[in-house]
């Protein structure tokens, strides 16, 4: 049985700011006031799944525990198709240098290995973003939203982050890293999880 959510305050189990602001606005119609784990001095639990739902569910359910207030997560990254899905999960992992983290090295490690397996043209993958949102009495909703698209070289664009740069979304010309924040928003993965999310529960 799908739930709405009827309370006043929502915890975003985030400590990334940008995360934050954007569902910050996008809540903002609904009335519902938003606080992030990072206000609220909340640890950062360890995340143990190798699954996008299982690391959400993590991050939801301990900062649930942690305050007694309702907590949306999310956990998303690119899955490369030539690379077996990877790095999946591990998309942040995979530009941890010790010292921050260095996307440009993961970008070229993806690139690098795309080559070394001779993979075909093509090369698809897809940004992936599942938001889990986590009551109090152990009930959970789950969305899911996926962008398809493309790995190209070399990367394109100083917009966006991450892996941006090196994804082309179906049916564009230009990378993400290309695009505007704007036109990013209305198309990205976590945009449409959001919606399922705001439609199910909040609309």
């Amino acid at each position: 049985m799908m739930r709405r959510f009827e309370g006043e305050k929502l915890l975003v189990a985030t400590h990334n700011a940008g995360k934050l602001a954007e569902m910050k606005s996008l809540l903002a119609p609904y009335g519902v006031e938003v606080v992030g784990a990072k206000e609220l001095d909340l640890a950062e639990p360890v995340e143990t799944e190798d699954n996008f739902a299982g690391n959400a569910r993590i991050k939801a359910h301990a900062a649930v525990k942690a305050t007694g207030l309702p907590a949306l997560s999310d956990d998303s990254g690119i899955s490369v198709d030539g690379l077996d899905g990877a790095p999946g999960v591990y998309t942040a992992d995979w530009a941890e240098t010790g010292q921050g983290r260095d996307f440009g090295m993961a970008m070229a490690r993806t690139w690098r290995e795309l080559e070394a397996r001779d993979a075909p043209y093509p090369r698809t993958a897809q940004f992936r973003c599942t938001l889990v949102l986590a009551w109090p009495d152990g009930h959970e909703e789950l969305f899911e939203g996926v962008l398809p698209g493309q790995v190209v070289w070399p990367p394109k664009g100083a917009e966006g982050h991450g892996y941006d740069p090196i994804f082309q979304p179906d049916g564009q010309d230009v990378t993400l890293g290309e695009m505007s924040p704007q036109d990013k928003n209305r198309i990205s993965h976590r945009a449409r999880a959001v919606k399922k999310l705001i439609e199910t529960c909040f609309a």
